[in-house]
């Protein structure tokens, strides 16, 4: 969402600090937040953005069991993975389990931490 919060291009900001192969996923239990947002002012238009980038960009989804979705972004997230978040808690919860982490910074810009970033 934070395209459309802080019209940051996280695609070209991705592509800016990744010096490493990677791909984007998203798992499926995240369009149910993503729809709850729908039709709430500024939130339900970044979130309208973000589910038609997800699809014009090609993101895969990944089916994911019931429970909180930060619970399943932690477990799903494997050694090498990056999670990519704006939410503080989740970025706290996975640097402490020693992930990659991608956040916004400033509200301008993307960067990552962890593995010795």
């Amino acid at each position: 969402m934070a395209v459309g919060q802080f019209k940051v291009d996280i695609f070209s900001e991705i592509k800016r600090i990744c010096d490493f192969q990677y791909k984007l996923v998203i798992l499926d239990r995240q369009f149910d937040e993503l729809d709850r947002l729908l039709g709430n002012g500024k939130d339900g238009a970044a979130a309208k953005l973000a589910l038609i980038l997800i699809k014009a960009k090609g993101v895969e989804v990944i089916k994911a069991e019931q429970g909180h979705v930060d619970d399943l972004i932690l477990n799903a997230a494997e050694k090498d993975d990056v999670v990519a978040t704006v939410d503080k808690n989740l970025k706290k919860r996975a640097v402490s389990q020693g992930k990659k982490v991608i956040f916004l910074r400033q509200k301008k810009y993307l960067k990552l931490i962890g593995d010795g970033n």
